[in-house]
């Protein structure tokens, strides 16, 4: 077997391979894409016999994604995706001085795989398919967030120069609030805004009630407010036609992506699976699955699941104390997925409303009962993909009916 430590950059990759004693055979800086792969390949085949498979070559590197470590996947290497915190204090292990090279962090991960490989996770092996929702759902969330924070500028900008638009409109990056914004970004054009300019942006956004919303939306743009400088009243209009075009044009983009999600998320052999779950939708659906992957091998059980989903609690004991405690290290966007889950499930799911209670009634709080929900909800996905079921209500929740019965 040979053990490769491979310490990526940008533009290069530092490799040290070692045999089974831990002797260095080659050492070499190789150059990122097609050209540094071959070289690679070349330095392994140099010293792994003809006969030998590819699974016998451990490879440790730092990250799980990009086409470097897909083509490693390809050719049957068994990659070790190594969290950097880790390497860093197995780094320790050699030197407390604190240096550091990409030379030596190949000779770290190397000796890793080495010594330790049963203990490391494998990257996953996910389709094609679950990397490309994956890609589509990141892209999604992070629109969402550049919108969210567009509109917290608007908001702050409005605030401190026109402050009736703020009791005019409840929600800045509503249709009719972003193009009357647009037409009329200062006090003076906003008072003078027709009941039939505003009705018509009522209309185009497809409100109820436009005549009552009309009149609300007229009496608040005319109110008596404070006022500011003309320079920068001027200024901030400007501001405010910049932020209301890029927050539109982001609204148009993500209704775009999540058109390429619904599609994406549908052409999976395990959809119908994550759509029977309580809570989860099609973009919800999409983001749980894109992050949990869909290898079939990288959860073994359900606690595997849970643990990295960081619902299930980590136990701290020493001596005669033991204390159990959140999982604060763990995937953003899966941890915000399956609780968005579990929220939407005290709705969907009566067994999962009464789990919920049921804790609650035993003086849990809310965040915590809700994490709690998102390890059962979890742990009743991992079975259900296990045995290619879906969801059932009656079975998901039995052997819970009869332990508290008990």
């Amino acid at each position: 077997m040979l053990f490769v430590g491979d310490d990526w950059a940008l533009d290069h990759h530092d490799v040290e391979i070692q045999d089974h004693a831990g002797r260095k055979l080659e050492k070499a800086r190789l150059p990122e894409g097609a050209a540094g792969l071959a070289r690679l390949h070349t330095l392994i085949a140099r010293h792994l016999p003809a006969d030998t498979e590819p699974d016998q070559v451990l490879i440790g590197i730092e990250t799980d994604r990009g086409p470097w470590v897909a083509a490693l996947i390809a050719t049957g290497y068994r990659v070790y995706a190594i969290n950097p915190r880790q390497a860093a204090r197995y780094r320790e292990r050699y030197a407390n001085s604190g240096a550091k090279s990409d030379a030596a962090d190949a000779h770290v991960l190397a000796d890793m795989v080495r010594k330790d490989a049963h203990q490391l996770r494998g990257a996953a092996g996910d389709s094609d398919l679950a990397d490309g929702i994956q890609q589509l759902t990141r892209a999604h969330q992070a629109l969402i967030a550049d919108r969210t924070r567009q509109v917290l500028r608007l908001r702050a900008t409005l605030s401190n120069f026109f402050p009736a638009a703020l009791d005019a409109f409840a929600d800045l990056d509503a249709p009719e609030a972003l193009e009357l914004l647009g037409k009329a970004p200062d006090p003076d054009r906003a008072a003078r805004l027709s009941r039939a300019q505003i009705a018509a942006a009522l209309k185009r956004a497809r409100r109820r009630d436009i005549d009552g919303k009309t009149t609300a939306i007229q009496a608040a743009l005319r109110t008596e407010q404070l006022t500011r400088g003309p320079a920068l009243t001027a200024a901030s209009a400007a501001i405010v036609r910049s932020a209301t075009s890029v927050i539109t044009a982001l609204t148009t983009e993500i209704t775009r992506l999540e058109t390429e999600v619904t599609e994406y998320f549908g052409r999976h052999p395990d959809t119908e699976i994550y759509q029977s779950q309580p809570g989860l939708g099609a973009i919800l659906g999409a983001r749980v699955l894109a992050e949990f992957g869909d290898d079939p091998h990288r959860y073994p059980t359900a606690k595997a699941r849970k643990n990295y989903a960081a619902t299930s609690p980590i136990t701290i004991a020493s001596g005669r104390k033991q204390t159990h405690r959140a999982r604060y290290v763990h995937n953003d966007r899966l941890i915000d997925a399956v609780t968005r889950q579990a929220q939407s499930a005290l709705k969907a799911s009566p067994a999962a409303r009464a789990y919920y209670d049921t804790q609650r009634a035993r003086g849990v709080g809310h965040q915590a009962a809700l994490r709690q929900l998102a390890n059962r909800l979890v742990g009743i996905l991992h079975g259900c993909l296990k045995t290619h079921t879906p969801y059932n209500e009656t079975t998901a929740w039995a052997h819970h009916h009869t332990t508290t019965a008990a």
